[in-house]
């Protein structure tokens, strides 16, 4: 994904895996500002692995996703970008969505190979608009680990919505990748704030009608390196996918988040 300074929200392969940028640091109590939160009450949060280009450690893990239906992953089209898997995405062999693992060191949930890949054709580089991709497993996952998606309208994109941004990123915007899954707590801006952000440049373009924006005004809460593709969730419902931003968790530059209203349609259509 073509960031030119701004936040690379997946992890990047050159010799090793290394983030892209290397923003200052954020507050050392402050995905940013999160903590730990068990799997088992949150089985639609999934990591998207690759050992052979991410390494044994971690699982591979390089983005999420997030499951909303029994064999269907959502995440961003960036992660399966040739920038972030060192590839194009057809030539990684083992490409997988790993289940019901909080610990990414740990045995436990299941990795599930990817039966189909589907990223978005309309996706831009440069604006960010249209950051999804749709994963179909090869075997599907219980129904009781599914979460709805929002669809137009919903409360739960209004603004100062309390929701949360699922991951296993940089927890402090130097690198510290987490082992284990984590929630940071964000608030639901108003497109305003994140219009004034990112009006047009290299960074990118807030777009209201396909993206969403949330954080903290002041800083301290978001998603970081690793965290792309994983979900941002309010009143229990997926509302969006952790997509780009400048920094981490730095004041006046909120996440953006790819509007899952606005995925439903091409979901539709590919099932």
């Amino acid at each position: 994904m073509r960031r030119r300074f701004a936040r690379v929200l997946a992890l990047a392969v050159t010799a090793t895996v290394i983030p892209l940028t290397t923003p200052a640091a954020a507050p050392a109590n402050a995905v940013i500002g999160g903590q730990p939160v068990d799997v088992a009450r949150t089985p639609w949060a999934v990591a998207l692995s690759s050992r052979d280009r991410f390494g044994p450690e971690r699982s591979g893990q390089f983005c999420g996703g997030v499951l909303v239906a029994r064999s269907t992953v959502l995440t961003a089209a960036h992660c399966l970008s040739e920038a972030v898997l060192g590839i194009p995405w057809q030539q990684v062999t083992d490409l997988k969505a790993i289940a019901g693992r909080g610990d990414l060191l740990s045995k436990q949930g299941r990795e599930i190979p990817l039966r189909k890949v589907w990223v978005n054709p309309r996706y831009d580089t440069y604006t960010n608009a249209g950051d999804f991709a749709v994963l179909t497993l090869a075997a599907p996952l219980p129904e009781s680990s599914v979460i709805r998606m929002a669809g137009a309208g919903d409360p739960a994109y209004r603004p100062d919505t309390d929701g949360a941004v699922y991951g296993w990123g940089d927890t402090t915007g130097t690198g510290d990748y987490a082992r284990t899954l984590r929630a940071s707590r964000v608030r639901i801006l108003p497109d305003t704030v994140c219009e004034k952000a990112y009006p047009g440049s290299s960074e990118g373009t807030y777009t209201p009608r396909s993206m969403v924006c949330a954080g903290e005004p002041a800083g301290g809460r978001d998603a970081c390196q690793g965290d792309s593709g994983g979900p941002l969730v309010a009143r229990r419902k997926v509302i969006g996918l952790v997509s780009w931003g400048s920094g981490c968790g730095h004041a006046g530059n909120p996440g953006v988040y790819t509007r899952i209203s606005e995925i439903a349609g091409s979901l539709g259509r590919l099932r």
